[in-house]
């Protein structure tokens, strides 16, 4: 019994002390990451010292220290990456750790140097540095295309080819079927063709007209010549 009591009292006596709980801070590589930690400072009286180490707080001081301070300006310092920007005289103890790496990622003791047996104010906090998020959306490509019929489509890429009016009408229905690159180009497309179905017959009706012509002069010339013959 009396070695439980003893037990029991030097476990008492060695966790006493204002031991506050961390918290988990989360940064981007490459960007700056503040890791909060003050303590009460209600007069001069009450400016102490403290240090910032990497792991968890041990049972005095930091396991590997990287900054240290007097309580009023910084005394040792591991990095010129580690920075208290905070204002020290009011207990801004904050660490700010500055072009974050992967590396840095961890926990981090805070430890307030309280006088005193076993006054010590530490926290432990979980610092997670990580890559940024890069967007790899590829872009869209869109392609403009036309419904021929239901269920297919045909890509709207025309060309057109005019005819002049001296083309065959073949020629012109061939040229024709193509497809259209506006509905203006498929309008005059149509229109050269009536236009040509209709100057092919007037063409040939003027032809008959003047060898019907000619033929007729020929046969008065003919009636002419013999009838000063025979007069």
């Amino acid at each position: 019994c009396l070695l439980a009591l003893c037990s029991t009292t030097a476990f008492v006596f060695f966790s006493a002390g204002p031991t506050v709980s961390g918290s988990f801070v989360y940064g981007n590589v490459g960007q700056n990451v503040t890791v909060p930690c003050s303590y009460s400072v209600k007069g001069t009286q009450d400016i102490t010292s403290m240090c910032w180490g990497r792991d968890s707080c041990p049972v005095s001081k930091c396991y590997q220290p990287i900054i240290w301070t007097d309580g009023r300006k910084v005394t040792e310092r591991y990095s010129s990456r580690y920075m208290l920007k905070g204002n020290l005289l009011k207990g801004d103890v904050s660490l700010t750790i500055v072009n974050a790496e992967e590396a840095d990622s961890g926990i981090y003791c805070c430890r307030v140097e309280i006088p005193g047996w076993f006054n010590d104010q530490t926290s432990n906090h979980r610092v997670v540095v990580k890559k940024a998020r890069i967007s790899t959306a590829s872009p869209h490509t869109y392609t403009s295309e036309q419904t021929s019929a239901p269920g297919s489509t045909s890509k709207s890429s025309f060309t057109i080819t005019r005819t002049s009016p001296s083309a065959s009408a073949s020629e012109a229905s061939q040229t024709a079927s193509g497809p259209c690159s506006s509905t203006s180009d498929c309008l005059d497309v149509t229109s050269n063709l009536e236009n040509m179905s209709l100057s092919l017959p007037s063409q040939q009706y003027s032809e008959h007209g003047l060898y019907i012509g000619i033929g007729f002069c020929a046969v008065l010339l003919a009636i002419l010549i013999l009838a000063l013959f025979l007069t």
